[in-house]
């Protein structure tokens, strides 16, 4: 299908920029502090497509996303949907796949000046390009609250332009296109192919509004005119009549409909952004801060399919590890910032993949180690589906493992590891911690007690303390760097990597029984499994104290002295929350120290923690979290951004996508307010000769706390007890009496370096230092 346009117009981009600064909604949106940064484009992008992270503009609704690539004579605009799944187990070929792409080609552009900007307090695109005389303009944006998409063009004098909607074809798809009254519309579709889990079918639906198209699809534009082109998107995990739904939508649009989706969708993101902000007088982070924000906001929403590792920025088929849900951290990364930013409705997608796999995982359990509980593999997708499998054939086998034994474990790939289950209970424990919902804790409660149960059943108790086999710190498989001589490296005994994980697991277990008031007879055997864990494993380093990764190991790697690194802190800081400066306060001078040697294996700027190929997430929060100077960390998050970055503003690693999109909020969210042992502390990491300020951070205890900092002082704290939970806090004025307010009215003086104070539900607190 294809259509030709001809445009005679002024820029509209121009038009709409005054009709938006006289309304209400643009001044509203002036006050988003996030207005303030946006990223830039000054040529094409180059790594669209890819199997990895693009380059190119980004916008997104948490379920479609829109990814713009081409020069500016010819435009794609490839979009993505979180739950368009090729569902089959093993990759390449399985994981999330590429509905289609949306192509605008203007011949006379050839050339032309590329200018382009992610406006991300609106979530738009907008783009302007240049040739000679001819200037065209254009903005797009994926709705809020529909599954629209939305490209609007104009131009300076006319101009020739062709639209051609398309499905990607291929890897067994079948595709299908059509018109109706007007509107085209493609189709893909997975079903029938052996070893499909569940069929996936898609449907992509476009209109022209403004101007009804000749006969051969042509238009004609009057100056003062505009294209608006609407795409009406839909799958079958949508609605049972995913191809005519969007075809009616996209056949019901006109422009004011259009203009209703952008006001609901300029209130939503309002509302998003106002849910939480920093101030850090560092206008490089804040930049990254609130990009990162933005993208998660476009990559994930409740009620829709969890992203991938690539989010719903899909730009071709078999996307690096099939995009799935990589279970030892990467699926849980991307949402660790949203906690403490108060965005929790964008991490309820999280645990529906985790709960839907649980009888696969008992299964697992009972089959391969003859024990309750769930056991994971490390790769599974939405709706119960596993996507690591071992190649299927033998010969596969050998081609990309140089083995031919595809029958490990099963057929599935755990890699030695045992602990991926536990993974998502960190994610389970932030948010419950964070918010204290009833509804929640009941959710996902059954979930951390199948993990409760494996691991009763998996741990060993010798000598006075509990001990983990066969439980790898690392991934353990053949490869073709090995070729396939790899289990000499299986049998690491205690992996610092599970011993805080499963610490972490029972702690919790303890926690949310309580709360829920069930399975009282089953805590005194938690209890005594916290208690009597194995410790750490330290050894040494240059004579010094130094966390070491396993207890033993027959692998060299596995068994070294490395001190803290990121495979560890996912164990003892982040998820696992077991160690901190109130915890242990001897242990954390050695992780201390650890992280103060990260300096002295560096070659170049922005190689600090070794975060280029995995980590920048994890290792930046985890330093601000145990007490490393915040001034030094950020100098070295700045160099790790520059060395590796791209112009949409996403932070990128070797070995992930949107993980890395919690790095920068989190680790800032951790120098203005940490909560994690359960005592609230403001600014407890911060320079405090540098002005800065934090509103409505999420804090342990379902707590919403704000404060500022001015000239060295500390001024009024501020706090809402959502579930009128008990509070403890750090005083903020060491030395000095506080005063409380509640509700506005002045109440009890408190004094001491920690005080504890009762709430109520809604109850408004301030602290203000005497």
């Amino acid at each position: 299908m294809k259509a030709i346009l001809r445009i005679m117009t002024i820029p509209v981009l121009c038009i709409l920029m005054v009709v938006l600064l006289n309304s209400p909604q643009a001044a509203n949106a002036q006050e988003i502090y996030a207005g303030r940064y946006k990223a830039v484009f000054t040529s094409a992008p180059r790594k669209v497509p890819t199997a990895k992270t693009p380059d190119g503009p980004l916008a997104g609704n948490g379920d479609i996303g829109l990814t713009l690539g081409g020069d500016p004579d010819k435009l794609r605009f490839y979009l993505g949907k979180n739950d368009f799944w090729r569902a089959y187990p093993v990759y390449p070929g399985g994981g999330i796949a590429l509905p289609g792409w949306l192509e605008i080609n203007i011949p006379a552009l050839a050339g032309a000046d590329y200018y382009a900007e992610q406006i991300q307090d609106k979530a738009e695109i907008v783009a302007r390009f240049k040739k000679d005389n001819l200037s065209i303009s254009v903005k797009a944006w994926v709705s809020a609250t529909a599954n629209t998409v939305v490209v609007e063009l104009g131009a300076n004098e006319t101009c020739a332009m062709h639209f051609a909607l398309k499905a990607a074809e291929g890897n067994t798809s079948v595709n299908a296109e059509g018109t109706q009254a007007g509107t085209y519309w493609v189709t893909r579709s997975f079903e029938n192919t052996p070893l499909l889990a569940w069929p996936s079918h898609v449907a992509m639906a476009a209109k022209v509004l403004e101007t009804k198209p000749g006969a051969d699809g042509s238009v004609t534009l009057a100056p003062g005119g505009k294209v608006t082109l609407v795409v009406s998107m839909y799958s079958n995990h949508d609605s049972k009549d995913w191809k005519q739904k969007a075809i009616a939508e996209a056949k019901a649009a006109t422009p004011a409909t259009i203009s209703r989706l952008q006001q609901e969708h300029q209130a939503w993101w309002a509302k998003y952004w106002s849910r939480s902000a920093v101030h850090i007088g560092d206008p490089f982070l804040e930049k990254y801060y609130y990009a990162s924000q933005y993208l998660f906001g476009a990559t994930s929403r409740a009620g829709k399919f969890a992203p991938g590792i690539w989010g719903p920025f899909i730009t071709k088929d078999s996307a690096a590890w099939g995009g799935d849900y990589h279970l030892n951290y990467n699926y849980q990364a991307p949402y660790w910032a949203a906690y403490s930013s108060n965005h929790i409705d964008e991490t309820d997608n999280f645990d529906k993949p985790l709960l839907d796999y649980m009888e696969s995982g008992k299964q697992h359990a009972k089959e391969l180690l003859g024990i309750r509980g769930i056991y994971y593999p490390v790769g599974i997708g939405p709706l119960g589906l596993v996507t690591t499998r071992w190649p299927l054939t033998p010969d596969e086998m050998e081609k990309r493992y140089a083995s031919r034994e595809n029958t490990i474990d099963g057929g599935y790939k755990f890699l030695g590891q045992k602990i991926n289950a536990v993974f998502g209970v960190g994610n389970m424990l932030m948010r419950f911690y964070s918010t204290y919902d009833a509804a929640y804790a009941r959710r996902v409660y059954p979930y951390m007690r199948e993990c409760a149960n494996f691991w009763e059943d998996y741990l060993k108790f010798e000598n006075g303390r509990y001990v983990i086999y066969m439980d790898h710190y690392n991934e353990v498989m053949p490869n073709l760097k090995n070729k396939g001589q790899w289990r000499q490296l299986l049998g690491d005994f205690n992996s610092t990597l599970s011993v805080g994980l499963v610490k972490m697991l029972f702690k919790g277990m303890v926690d949310v029984s309580e709360f829920l008031n069930v399975d009282k007879e089953r805590r005194q055997k938690w209890e005594h499994i916290v208690t009597h864990m194995s410790q750490f494993t330290v050894g040494e380093t240059d004579g010094k104290p130094s966390l070491k990764n396993v207890e033993s190991s027959p692998s060299p790697i596995h068994s070294r002295v490395e001190g803290l690194a990121r495979v560890s802190i996912h164990g003892l800081v982040l998820p696992g929350g077991v160690c901190g400066p109130v915890t242990d306060s001897v242990f954390n001078r050695v992780l201390l120290s650890d992280i103060g040697r990260w300096k002295d294996k560096m070659k170049a700027p922005g190689e600090w923690a070794n975060t280029l190929g995995n980590g920048v997430e994890t290792c930046f929060p985890a330093a601000v979290r145990v007490g490393y100077d915040s001034d030094e960390v950020m100098k070295q998050l700045t160099d790790r951004i520059k060395r590796q970055s791209l112009p949409n503003l996403w932070i990128t690693a070797e070995g992930g996508g949107i993980e890395t999109l919690s790095a920068v909020p989190l680790t800032i969210n951790e120098m203005m307010m940490q909560s994690y042992e359960g005592v609230i502390r403001i600014f407890p990491n911060w320079n405090k000769t540098k002005d800065a300020s934090f509103d409505q951070l999420r804090a342990y205890g379902a707590f919403l706390v704000s404060g500022e900092l001015q000239k060295g002082k500390i001024g009024r704290v501020k706090l809402l007890s959502e579930a009128g939970r008990p509070c403890v806090m750090e005083n903020p004025w060491p030395g000095r009496s506080v005063q409380l307010l509640r509700n506005g009215r002045k109440a009890e003086q408190l004094s001491g370096k920690t005080f504890s104070l009762a709430t109520s539900r809604g109850e408004q607190l301030e602290f203000i230092g005497l």
